[in-house]
């Protein structure tokens, strides 16, 4: 009997869904007729090769449970699974679409899951939590479509809150600068969801063809959240469109009031550019200017580019540019 840090939690299940937690892993404990064992560990640990050569697996297996990088996909290796998938980071100062992924080795009598350090799930500890009351699927591959199920849930979760945060930008008439950075975060995170998510569909698809894995009813099962993150891949399609027609909006929006204002301002300038070009005129020191031996000179010419502003308004009311 070994204890490494790369062990995080160890359970031996029985055909009831009641569950024994193990403080220590060993391989050598018998499983009584219809038990299994859950060992969850960290798979970036010193020690974590060091583990796993403390169970039965074949050496492409094991290196394949402790691989860095890992994009979703599921292969069937002799009578085992193994699947990679990725969950939403709920970690604290975490980017929920920077995607914890989860790699799993389900076999007859054991499932592994594995996650690197700092990357824990939510969806995996309130399974661990289930677990330990004693509400434990009973097999390994039912607890594999529990683990599915839920990350699939904490997936849902994240795609209401984007469908929320767009129908509240749909609704509010005027975004301000932080409002238009919040959108193009929120676009930016929906592409990011969507990179996983379609690879994950495709995984779950694969899996689902592994028909000797599966009896019927898990295979229902494993159909309808396949069915899920099919949905979800079309609901972050459809968030990205929304996002991006809010921002055009926003930009044709500003764009028409700044053209507005260009707008008025011209039509001012009109008004103004003969009375300036009169101004202009009376205003040179020459001789022979008219009005200038007359006291009411400045009232008489006043009154005349009043009256020619007022001309100039109607001009452009009639043609309808105000």
């Amino acid at each position: 009997m070994i204890t490494d840090s790369a062990f995080l939690s160890a359970y031996v299940i029985n055909a009831d869904g009641k569950a024994t937690k193990q403080p220590q892993f060993t391989s050598a404990s018998p499983l009584g007729p219809g038990e299994f064992v859950w060992l969850h560990l960290q798979c970036d640990a010193p020690d974590a090769d060091h583990l796993l050569s403390q169970i039965p697996l074949s050496d492409g297996v094991a290196d394949a449970l402790c691989v860095p990088e890992t994009r979703p996909r599921a292969m069937q290796i002799e009578d085992g699974v193994l699947i990679y998938l990725r969950g939403i980071n709920k970690n604290p100062d975490a980017d929920p679409e920077d995607m914890v992924s989860l790699r799993i080795w389900c076999q007859p009598g054991l499932i592994i899951t594995a996650r690197r350090k700092h990357r824990q799930l939510m969806s995996i500890q309130s399974l661990q939590q289930d677990v330990a009351n004693n509400q434990a699927p009973t097999t390994p591959t039912n607890l594999l479509l529990e683990v599915i199920t839920r990350l699939a849930n904490g997936i849902h979760d994240m795609v209401d809150e984007i469908d929320d945060e767009l129908v509240s930008f749909e609704t509010d008439e005027r975004l301000s600068s932080q409002d238009r950075q919040a959108l193009a975060s929120l676009r930016r995170q929906s592409a990011s969801i969507r990179r996983f998510l379609s690879p994950q569909r495709d995984a779950l698809d694969a899996l689902y063809r592994f028909t000797p894995f599966l009896n019927k009813e898990q295979a229902f099962c494993l159909r309808e959240q396949t069915d899920r993150i099919t949905r979800y891949v079309e609901d972050l399609d459809l968030a990205r469109e929304r996002a991006v027609v809010l921002q055009d909006e926003q930009r044709n929006r500003i764009a028409d009031q700044q053209g507005m204002r260009i707008y008025l301002l011209s039509m001012v300038t009109a008004v103004f550019l003969p009375l300036s070009f009169l101004t202009g005129i009376f205003g040179m020191n020459v001789g022979g200017l008219p009005g200038t031996d007359s006291p009411n000179a400045f009232t008489h010419l006043m009154i005349g580019m009043g009256l020619l502003a007022v001309a100039m308004l109607v001009a452009m009311l009639w043609r309808r540019w105000l």
